[in-house]
């Protein structure tokens, strides 16, 4: 009897802690381990380990079609980090879009986002570079770079600091606890900024996990999900159970079934942004529906994502970042945030949008994109959201090409 009781409250205990302390860091293929996995694979062909499947994947992928692209960094704003991840008097160096950035937060808890490269003789910043008051420290002879224009502050063995002394400075916010960079291939300055929701930044939503998948294709593939719902059935259906959806603008005209503009608050247009309503249904036995699901989804630019879901119990949001990290290699995260009695249901959709997601990334990870594909009629919101999405290219953004040159050197 004591042993029965003592089991059934350890059993309590693990299940309220799940339900209510419990934060999901789902990771698949992290930067690290796809370093770990290349260098074994170049280091030895006749490693015969288990990661003979991932070599394997790797290989396919090598040798995969590349077609016709489009421009392989969109212009907009795009996620370095986490808020989470970079504390006080802190920087981290990030690799992404091409570019290579020193992200620092200063002593007062502003971010700042510098080249990563120091003009003097080409130090990176962002590796073993110190944070002082407002300005970032070079670790190779101590230049000082002031983090709000870039300008040298300090060099400390001469008087004068040359006027040209400059490093570049990258637009950046931070919005809904995610950091964010502006690129843009033409030099613009940010024409909209990612928009921040109270629910999130005042604390009164609990955040309740992540996850985070590197995908090898281009970034329009994932985005351009959406936009497809005839995949659902086939990638997403479970069996013994019908999965109905149904899809229409966000301005809820049911007569139409396209990817249409969103409009801002459901009133006036912003081009930047689209949106797309889908319910979910899940039916047992063709008889019983079970787990209601109302999904708004809204595009903000081309690699942000805002889920706001509606259950029969209570709201909850999923954010979704695309950070392109190299032309064909997608850094993808997501974040759910629910008011703080619904953790325990959060913590189960959460889990159900990380195996769906993976089932996407599975065809991700070996497709193409298909610059002319055959479409049939029903697949007319496609074209109608690359149309829209087409918007986020300019005169130079980078091609595939142009983008694995600056990779070689």
């Amino acid at each position: 009897m004591l042993e029965w009781c003592v089991g059934m409250t350890t059993l309590l205990i693990f299940l309220i802690y799940f339900a209510y302390f419990f934060k999901f860091d789902w990771v698949k293929f992290t930067i690290k381990c796809v370093k770990i996995i290349i260098w074994y694979f170049l280091k030895d062909m006749r490693i015969e380990t288990k990661t003979r499947q991932i070599r394997s994947f790797y290989a396919s992928n090598k040798h995969r079609k590349v077609s016709q692209l489009p421009p392989v960094y969109p212009n907009g704003w795009f996620a370095l980090l986490e808020s989470s991840q970079i504390k006080n008097g802190q920087v981290k160096h990030v690799s992404a879009l091409g570019e290579n950035f020193a992200v620092f937060r200063t002593e007062r808890g502003v971010i700042n986002i510098l080249d990563a490269y120091c003009p003097h003789l080409g130090a990176n910043m962002a590796k073993g570079g110190r944070v002082k008051g407002d300005c970032l420290e070079c670790p190779f002879h101590s230049w000082t770079f002031r983090g709000e224009d870039g300008y040298c502050e300090n060099i400390p063995y001469t008087e004068k600091v040359p006027h040209v002394a400059r490093v570049k400075v990258w637009k950046s916010c931070e919005v809904n606890h995610i950091i964010f960079v502006w690129y843009h291939s033409e030099s613009v300055e940010p024409e909209w900024q990612p928009q921040p929701h109270t629910c999130i930044s005042n604390g009164s939503w609990r955040y309740q996990g992540r996850n985070e998948y590197l995908i090898n294709c281009h970034i329009q593939d994932i985005a351009e999900n959406g936009a497809d719902p005839a995949h659902l059935t086939s990638v997403h259906a479970k069996r013994r159970a019908n999965l109905n959806v149904s899809i229409h603008p966000i301005e809820n005209d049911n007569r139409n079934r396209h990817f249409a503009v969103a409009q801002n608050n459901f009133g006036s247009k912003e081009k930047h942004k689209a949106g797309l309503h889908i319910c979910h249904k899940l039916i047992l036995l063709e008889r019983f529906s079970l787990m209601e699901i109302d999904v708004l989804a809204e595009q903000i630019g081309p690699s942000y994502v805002e889920l706001m879901i509606n259950t029969s119990i209570g709201p909850m949001y999923i954010l979704q970042t695309v950070t392109p990290i190299e032309p064909l290699l997608q850094r993808v995260t997501h974040q759910i945030f629910s008011p703080p009695l619904l953790a325990p249901y959060a913590n189960l959709i959460f889990l159900g949008e990380c195996l769906m997601f993976e089932r996407d990334i599975k065809i991700w990870n070996y497709k193409r994109y298909e610059r002319q594909p055959i479409l049939v009629r029903e697949d007319r919101a496609i074209q109608a959201y690359r149309h829209w999405y087409s918007q986020f290219y300019s005169d130079h953004s980078p091609t595939y090409e142009m983008a694995m040159k600056d990779l070689q050197w």
